[in-house]
């Protein structure tokens, strides 16, 4: 019979392009992993992969492995959400990715409410810069608070379940002493120095793409996805920053921030999870401290912006 652990760690190589990343995201050793993926290899008769250059890639074989093994481990967790629904009992561990811009207005309320809620529930919380829905379909993560800008693809994978959180537009962020309370149009930050984030982050490509909608190139002048160090230029009345509303903290000084006029620029977040038949107690919780606490971050003490 087939070990399922040993599945896992066969769609975990295949994720990651080697062992030696597999064994690091799984927290063994190389030589661990290679040794149960020695097992597997003789539990079915045949090699599962083959060297390809600095990498690993699945042969034939492992491929139609890979695909039973995702329907297996799908339905594990399957019948592990059936039992939890059946129960509804919120259980004590689940894992969080979100963006940094989300931290303060609705990640750390909504901890803050599941920590009232559901003590005995601890969550983990992973940061990055790009949303880990690629984490969540791998099954390192249980819940993705991430984006997607409306004038770009969705690239949502297969069995991924959204649930809408809010639209967040970008926000024209200058020094208090500049310019006034109208909107601005996008075209006329043609030239301005700008501080906005690298274009293979999905906000830098975003800002990109919208700004060439706009009918112009921008050419940045600071390059950088945190967005206290844009926020600290613009104060500073060095640059101009593109920045997403949720991101800024209503209570920042110096800063003024107004919307575009003509192209704007908007975002959604949302929280993803993995798709099952049954709702499991533990991600409908997390989900809903989020949506709560997006709602209310979305109409407390906001920057001021002339629509």
């Amino acid at each position: 019979m087939l070990d399922v652990r040993r599945l896992y760690m066969l769609k975990t190589v295949a994720a990651r392009g080697s062992i030696t990343a597999a064994a690091r995201s799984l927290a063994l050793t190389a030589g661990a992993v290679s040794q149960q993926l020695a097992a597997l290899r003789n539990d079915v008769g045949a090699d599962l992969l083959r060297p390809d250059g600095r990498t690993v890639a699945l042969t034939e074989a492992g491929r139609v492995l890979l695909e039973h093994a995702d329907r297996i481990l799908a339905a594990m967790e399957e019948a592990e959400s059936a039992v939890a629904a059946v129960t509804g009992a919120v259980g004590a561990t689940a894992t969080l990715a979100a963006l940094p811009s989300t931290v303060t207005r609705i990640v750390a309320p909504a901890l803050t409410a599941l920590g009232s809620c559901h003590p005995q529930l601890a969550v983990t919380c992973l940061i990055a810069d790009q949303a880990q829905l690629s984490e969540l379909a791998l099954g390192t993560v249980d819940v993705v608070l991430g984006q997607r800008y409306h004038h770009l693809p969705d690239a949502t994978p297969r069995g991924i379940n959204v649930s809408p959180l809010l639209d967040d537009p970008l926000l024209v962020v200058t020094a208090a002493d500049q310019g006034d309370d109208r909107p601005v149009m996008l075209q006329d930050l043609a030239a301005h120095d700008l501080a906005v984030p690298p274009a293979t982050t999905d906000c830098g490509q975003a800002i990109l793409q919208g700004c060439q909608r706009a009918g112009f190139t921008p050419t940045p002048r600071y390059v950088t996805a945190d967005i206290a160090a844009q926020l600290a230029l613009a104060r500073a009345g060095l640059a101009t920053a593109l920045v997403p509303r949720t991101a800024i903290d209503p209570t920042t000084l110096g800063i003024r921030a107004t919307s575009i006029a003509d192209h704007p620029i908007q975002r959604l977040l949302f929280a993803a999870t993995r798709h099952t038949e049954h709702a499991n107690p533990t991600t409908t919780a997390v989900i809903a401290a989020l949506h709560t606490a997006a709602q209310e971050g979305q109409t407390a003490c906001l920057p001021p912006v002339q629509e």
